[in-house]
């Protein structure tokens, strides 16, 4: 009888084991890639030092990091909050429009409008949302709610067109919203980069959309995604690099940290 209730109690603290593990594994694939993570890795090292001081009887250590543990929830949530809110629409919305987006031609439709704009040094401004709403980026918007299509985008960016400064949204597959303003990153970019190219690394900065920037100076094609910044990109590489982000939420290489920044 007491064999069974060791081998039960045994069998109930593997399962616990278990759940813990796969839930810190799935918090770090969730923060991978962002400043949580760095974090996250920091806190793992503190909670050691802490339980060593604990064993080994440093009573000053173990009292500052008792008391730092204590609140460093609150801590969490203030510096880490818009990490906090992308994991949180993470696990709150498992299916996206992720396949949407790769099919009935919507990627090849953005990329003949963005190849055709480059040639024509036409600026551009094209988001496409991901798993992360888009909501209060849109409200400057005028709303569209169209099929993607070359024409209508090279409509909508047409220098005589009033919604040409703004950007376009993508949502599911169809242009949600045209004219819609951006944040600006806070950010020092290259000189010759301009408004557009800072409204999508403010945007990329908050949320995990794909943003296609056109230079209308140089005609030089940009992604920016997942607070990273990839330039000099011609029409082949940037579709090679949307479907990877929309199969698999995956940044597309390596940065060009040089412009990047």
């Amino acid at each position: 009888m007491l064999e069974n209730v060791l081998r039960a109690g045994n069998l109930i603290s593997l399962f616990d084991i278990v759940i813990v593990a796969t839930v810190l594994y799935w918090l770090m694939l969730m923060f991978k890639g962002t400043r949580a993570e760095r974090m996250l890795w920091g806190l793992a090292v503190i909670v050691i030092v802490y339980f060593v001081s604990q064993r080994v009887e440093l009573l000053t250590l173990h009292w500052i990091l008792s008391n730092f543990l204590g609140s460093i929830v609150i801590f969490i949530i203030v510096v880490f909050q818009q990490d906090i809110r992308k994991a949180l629409v993470h696990m709150g919305k498992p299916f996206s429009s992720r396949d949407i987006i790769r099919s009935g031609g919507v990627l090849e439709e953005i990329i003949k409008a963005v190849s055709k704009m480059s040639k024509a040094k036409t600026g551009g401004l094209i988001v496409c949302e991901r798993n992360i709403d888009l909501g209060e980026y849109t409200e400057s918007g005028v709303e569209v709610d169209s099929k993607v299509s070359t024409e209508l985008l090279l409509s909508i960016f047409n220098t005589d067109s009033p919604m040409h400064d703004g950007a376009v949204i993508v949502r599911a597959g169809r242009i949600y919203k045209a004219g819609c303003i951006l944040p600006l990153t806070e950010k020092e970019l290259a000189k010759p980069l301009g408004t557009r190219h800072r409204a999508a690394v403010g945007l990329a900065e908050e949320t995990d959309a794909a943003i296609i920037v056109v230079s209308e100076e140089t005609g030089e094609i940009t992604l920016a995604v997942e607070e990273e910044f990839y330039v000099g990109l011609d029409a082949e590489r940037l579709y090679t690099d949307l479907k990877r982000l929309f199969a698999f939420k995956e940044a597309p290489g390596k940065p060009f940290s040089s412009r990047s920044r």
